[in-house]
């Protein structure tokens, strides 16, 4: 795992006990001048304050969803690919400020391409983490234009990562499956996800998508594993579940 350090930031939580779902979730910061609240999912602004991104989900909050889902992916890259490590591409959907990528050049993968659609997310990758990206691209996956898609998809990937990135409207299985669409055949996909949406009752749509991936022989599952994510505010854990699956075909 990568080692992280970052400011001595003022954060408050709210008391254990209370419960909010994942995407209200909130912080206080101490910003010098008052403290001001910041949603977990208001990247664009957790994004424009150094570290705080990494001080909050990594120190405090204890998130874990980086280095398990690069060791799975890790395990069916390189040699088992066929493929020397320090040549494989992944495509890292969700990117951020850069931290899955950081773990999957830790590793010895050669190149990632960061896609995620919120410009503070590129800045933040750029500040915090210099060339650890190939190229970043911001975008909307779901108003991608042809031209657009050729050029990031230029050079192709042999793998893909969405990681704590699914299942609250951030990107939404269209997106997925526009990104999906970038993989070469026979390349490895990690993704995680909340396990509750890979079940019947799932409202996202992601369990529709995969189910239907698996369903038709598009998608080989290899391995997967429920792991704890993250600390909720309340202090009780969040469990995902990491997937790694091989793309055996093209959508026609």
């Amino acid at each position: 795992m990568v080692e992280r350090s970052g400011p001595p930031y003022r954060l408050a939580l709210p008391e254990p006990g209370q419960t909010y779902e994942q995407d209200v979730e909130y912080c206080v910061l101490d910003t010098g001048s008052g403290w001001e609240e910041y949603r977990f999912h208001d990247y664009d602004r957790l994004y424009r304050v150094p570290g705080l991104y990494e001080k909050l989900f990594y120190d405090i909050l204890q998130c874990q969803s980086p280095p398990v889902v690069c060791d799975l992916l890790a395990a069916h890259l390189g040699e088992p690919a066929g493929l020397a490590l320090s040549d494989v591409r992944v495509l890292d959907v969700g990117a951020g400020n850069g931290i899955v990528a950081e773990e999957l050049r830790s590793r010895g993968v050669g190149a990632v391409v960061g896609i995620d659609i919120i410009p503070e997310a590129r800045a933040a990758a750029e500040r915090d983490r210099p060339g650890v990206y190939a190229d970043y691209h911001v975008v909307d996956l779901t108003a991608l234009d042809d031209d657009k898609a050729e050029t990031i998809a230029a050079g192709g990937f042999d793998a893909m990562t969405c990681v704590a990135a699914l299942g609250f409207g951030d990107i939404p299985p269209e997106a997925f499956r526009v990104a999906f669409d970038m993989v070469a055949v026979d390349g490895i996909v990690a993704f995680t996800l909340r396990d509750d949406f890979l079940t019947d009752g799932d409202t996202t749509g992601f369990a529709g998508l995969i189910g239907s991936m698996l369903g038709s022989g598009e998608l080989e599952q290899l391995g997967s594993t429920v792991y704890q994510h993250r600390l909720a505010t309340s202090r009780d854990p969040l469990h995902y579940r990491a997937v790694v699956a091989r793309k055996r075909s093209a959508r026609v």
